[in-house]
């Protein structure tokens, strides 16, 4: 091995593989992602009907067990599983739930607190995950005319159950729709303040955050960019899954296709294996690149004929329909659940810009180092990435095994 790099270029490709390897594992991975863990929750707030004697009404789903613990209830509350035994938990601890989520979310009118009151409460389901779903009416005092505030600041850092919570509302009041999306750092949201370009930020760092911090989707991507020799290869491999996934996702948020997660999510981990595999017997079989790093970089075809595979020919539709589901993911992982609207769409498009320029950071940064790996020191890539792929595909195939058994 030193005969083809440097000793130094060895420990470091070495300590990297390693470092892959059990960020991967699935062991390792399920301890640290449930240390760092985060949650979202989602808010649909809008006028309330005529004759009501609310204002405003808020329906509320925050994840099940996450409340529970964090209203600080015994473990059979949070423990509960099945919908009707979890329903039947919201009720024996109504007035501790109904506590705990007034004292971090609030509705106000012209700076005035609105007066809020439980007025039902039920168990959704939203992606693998079971969800309180309360619903609120709020009183609110004053003249006509005025503008509305909704604060939230549900399951914060400081309880340490999760971190960086985000709080994602639809919202309907004083003649205005729109979405935000509500942090530690920014709180509140106020109506009448023409937040179209800030609501647009907001959910452009949402997906890219939903990328970054999405396990399965940064595997299934680091999947691909071993298995590409080419950056032409990368191009064309990253606009196939891009076109694929930007097409699900807009028409599941938007509600004209849906598919259960209980199908999804499995496809997804399955999607990830099979590429992790393909790659892996490629490593196998020997050298994946011929030449320099500056002909992996670029763009038209190398000036040595490389032997074409079957994978070769059958990535781009592979990965295609590989996207499809992973479009559909994103849109689960979202969670929007509202009619059409033009400021929707700004919304999801912004989200979806988020997911596709952290792809191209991550693309930008992996494939360059991927290819000087493989034309400095080949017989270290082959041994490093060999080690990378086994690790990704095990911890696929366990997700896969845990998601087809439910858990």
């Amino acid at each position: 091995m030193v005969h083809d790099g440097a000793p130094v270029t060895l420990r470091r490709s070495l300590a990297l593989a390693g470092l892959l390897a059990l960020v991967s594992s699935p062991v390792a991975g399920s301890v640290a992602w449930a240390h760092d863990a985060t949650s979202d929750v989602y808010a649909q707030v809008t006028a309330a009907p005529s004759g009501s004697t609310a204002d405003v009404s808020a329906v509320l789903d925050l994840e099940y067990d996450l409340l529970m613990k964090s209203a600080w209830l015994r473990a059979e509350a949070y423990e509960a599983t099945g919908r009707e035994a979890q329903l039947a938990q919201l009720d024996e601890h109504r007035d501790d739930v109904d506590e705990y989520v007034t004292g971090r979310f609030a509705v106000a009118y012209d700076g005035v607190p609105c007066t809020p009151a439980l007025a039902d409460v039920d168990v959704v389901e939203r992606g693998e995950r079971a969800y309180a779903s309360l619903t609120y009416a709020f009183a609110c005092a004053g003249e006509p005319e005025g503008t509305h505030e909704i604060s939230s600041a549900l399951f914060p850092d400081a309880e340490s159950f999760v971190h960086s919570t985000e709080t994602i509302v639809r919202y309907a009041l004083d003649e205005e729709e729109g979405s935000a999306v509500l942090t530690a750092a920014s709180p509140t949201l106020t109506t009448g303040e023409h937040r179209l370009l800030r609501q647009m930020g907001e959910f452009f760092v949402l997906g890219g955050e939903h990328l970054l911090f999405g396990a399965d989707h940064v595997l299934f991507l680091l999947a691909l960019l071993i298995g590409t020799r080419r950056l032409r290869d990368v191009v064309w491999t990253a606009t196939a899954f891009t076109v694929a996934h930007s097409v699900t996702f807009l028409l599941a948020a938007l509600g004209v296709v849906s598919v259960p997660a209980a199908v999804v999510e499995p496809v997804i981990a399955a999607s990830i294996a099979v590429v992790a595999l393909v790659d892996l017997g490629q490593v196998r079989r020997g050298p994946t690149v011929h030449g320099s790093v500056r002909d992996a970089l670029r763009l038209r075809a190398p000036a040595v004929r490389e032997e074409r595979t079957a994978w070769d020919r059958w990535r781009l539709p592979v990965v295609f329909v590989f996207g499809l589901v992973h479009g559909l993911g994103f849109a689960g992982a979202l969670g929007i659940d509202a009619a059409w609207s033009w400021t929707l769409l700004w919304s999801l498009l912004s989200f979806n810009v988020g997911i596709e320029a952290v792809q191209l950071g991550i693309v930008a940064v992996a494939f360059p180092l991927l290819a000087l790996l493989r034309t400095r020191t080949p017989r270290v890539a082959r041994w490093a990435l060999a080690v990378t792929t086994t690790a990704i595909a095990a911890t696929a195939l366990y997700w896969l095994t845990t998601r087809l058994l439910g858990q």
